[in-house]
């Protein structure tokens, strides 16, 4: 198919521009331990920001925005994970990174779960049974319930989980996606938010609604409160909700808005990667982009060439963009807005 010849020239080229780049900067090649200085440097800043913001040194608005910038790196650090770029054969440090990640980051899904997920989206993204990115939004008309679900994956899910096990059951039917393919899957998106996803929202979801009240009090001269042990455990997990799950709801709440909008879906043709994503580098996404390290400028370039490090889409992403727009992928296609990510009309 024409579609995979043009996929063919494309990996072709961007492979060779990154060959060229480690040739002329044979650093680049020392893959394990860039990942691993990359993964410390942001640990230590994260660390070293909410000491400060404890101590009184650092605001709040600035920690958590530091927080998370670096927690967007680590993103990147557990996505390279799951594709195995860091310590393959040096099992315990790439478990040992992959947990840390998760657990400086407890709003995203379990990732060795993720990882069977992730693979199943590369494999057939922007299908109806694309579970990664229609979990975060991907294919919904905007609306204000979108809006307010993007960095939810627990709620958010919940309220999308009908219409996604239906798609699927639909699928199955249709011969599109194998019975047993649908099970596990079905099963595996529930499993991969108990328990640490679940608990870091809830502490979020009663935080939120602590502050709904104190506000309330304060405007009607009222007295509500949560039960005693309520507010005993949000005061003990305090510096947990504004060091670690503040900074990640607006990490998440960018990723998400970014990843669900240059990805496309429904009407995408299966194993073209052409129709998969799009380039969103608009200029007005930047501070969105600046907490999921500029995810809109290089996640179309990963779609064609998979096994390559997140650092090296950045510094070689010039070239790759010119590949890619040779061949016919598309650059800030905003039109997805209105027609509810589809590559072509939404004719729902």
């Amino acid at each position: 198919m024409k579609h995979q010849e043009t996929s063919r020239l494309i990996r072709k080229e961007i492979n060779q521009s990154y060959e060229q780049l480690k040739e002329a900067y044979p650093l680049l090649k020392k893959q394990n331990g860039i990942g691993l200085a990359i993964f410390l440097i942001a640990v230590t800043a994260i660390m070293v920001t909410s000491v400060g913001w404890y101590k009184a040194v650092i605001p709040t608005w600035l920690m958590i925005v530091v927080n998370a910038f670096f927690m967007g790196i680590l993103h990147e650090i557990e996505h390279d994970l799951i594709h195995w770029l860091y310590f393959k054969k040096q099992k315990p440090v790439h478990h040992l990174m992959l947990f840390s990640v998760w657990i400086l980051r407890p709003l995203t899904v379990n990732p060795w779960i993720r990882r069977t997920l992730h693979y199943h989206h590369h494999k057939f993204s922007g299908t109806l049974h694309d579970v990664e990115e229609r979990s975060v939004t991907n294919g919904e008309r905007w609306s204000f319930k979108r809006l307010i679900t993007t960095p939810d994956v627990v709620l958010g899910g919940l309220f999308r989980l009908h219409r996604m096990y239906h798609d699927m059951d639909r699928e199955v039917k249709k011969g599109n996606l194998k019975m047993e393919t649908s099970a596990t899957l079905k099963r595996i998106t529930f499993l991969s938010i108990i328990p640490v996803t679940v608990f870091a929202h809830v502490i979020l979801y009663l935080f939120f609604a602590d502050q709904l009240l104190v506000w309330i009090n304060t405007k009607f001269m009222t007295a509500f409160s949560f039960p005693y042990y309520i507010d005993s455990m949000l005061d003990s997990l305090n510096v947990v909700i504004y060091t670690i799950l503040l900074p990640n709801l607006l990490r998440q709440f960018c990723l998400h808005f970014i990843t669900s909008n240059m990805h496309y879906f429904g009407d995408v043709e299966e194993g073209n990667v052409i129709e998969q994503t799009q380039v969103l580098n608009v200029w007005w996404t930047f501070p969105m982009q600046l907490f999921c390290f500029f995810f809109g400028w290089t996640h179309s370039i990963h779609h064609f060439v998979v096994n390559e490090t997140f650092y090296v889409r950045h510094i070689g992403r010039k070239k790759a963009h010119d590949v890619l727009r040779k061949y016919g992928v598309r650059f800030n296609d905003l039109g997805t807005f209105r027609r509810a990510n589809r590559f072509r009309e939404y004719t729902e």
